[in-house]
């Protein structure tokens, strides 16, 4: 079972996980446990104080650092007594490196987490140096606090849990898995509003299927990403689907441009 500790002054906004969807299931079916800590519960102060004003001036307020070291103590602590030999410090933090598939990946071979989601401008930085392993950032765009983050990341790491998806393969073909964005999906109707399913899909021959979802991805990725494409290691097969989709692409776009001349 995996051992997720939260750091966060709003535990109850972690109910969004506990409470709904996959991650509610793979909490009751025990693949990983959460816990929160308020750093407001380690304080000695009658306001329960955990922040105050930066040095040097300046807007807004900074976390102090030793409620929060206190709450990550204890919070290793806890995962130590259940035969967590190094549980790993994670802070959500715009100044992290970037949360992509490899981070996420190397992220869930670990037991143990402590994600520390912090608040208003930020920690102080010598509780950073002193016990954060790892900063993670979502993306480049500044949000209220770490909780949203926070639960971004724990919902990826859960779905990668063994059991978790009732499809084994869902994880595998998810965007990104394969370092390539998905391919597109139908469901029924065969037809909606003029638009048809692609007929290879209803084809039943499996092979030209499973090639024309690959080509789809490495024309998605091409378009959309072009720089997870120049960092996969393509195959010849791959070089070919994508120079036949830019072809059909290409093709479509004349066709397209011709109807409304």
């Amino acid at each position: 079972m995996k051992r997720y500790d939260v750091v966060t002054i709003f535990p109850a906004m972690f109910e969004a996980l506990t409470g709904h969807g996959i991650t509610r299931r793979a909490l009751e079916e025990k693949r990983f446990e959460l816990h929160t800590w308020d750093p407001r519960d380690f304080t000695s102060d009658n306001y329960r104080r955990v922040d105050d004003r930066p040095y040097g001036g300046g807007p807004g307020m900074v976390m102090m650092p030793e409620p929060l070291q206190a709450a990550i103590e204890a919070a290793r602590s806890r995962q130590r007594a259940q035969a967590v030999a190094k549980p790993v410090v994670v802070l959500m933090s715009p100044q992290g490196e970037r949360l992509g598939e490899k981070v996420v990946q190397e992220l869930s071979r670990e037991e143990g987490l402590v994600i520390v989601a912090g608040r208003y401008e930020g920690l102080d930085e010598r509780l950073v140096r002193a016990s954060v392993d790892r900063e993670i950032s979502i993306g480049d765009y500044v949000v209220s606090g770490g909780e949203l983050p926070a639960m971004v990341l724990m919902d990826a790491l859960v779905r990668k849990l063994p059991g978790v998806l009732n499809d084994e393969q869902s994880a595998e073909q998810d965007s990104f898995s394969a370092g390539m964005l998905d391919w597109p999906h139908y469901t029924r109707p065969e037809e909606w509003r003029g638009m048809r399913v692609p007929e290879v899909l209803s084809s039943g021959n499996h092979a030209a299927i499973a090639r024309w979802r690959r080509k789809q991805a490495l024309g998605r990725t091409w378009e959309r990403r072009p720089e997870l494409v120049d960092e996969a290691a393509l195959t010849r097969e791959d070089r070919q689907l994508l120079e036949e989709w830019q072809r059909e692409k290409q093709a479509l776009r004349e066709q397209q441009e011709q109807q409304q001349q």
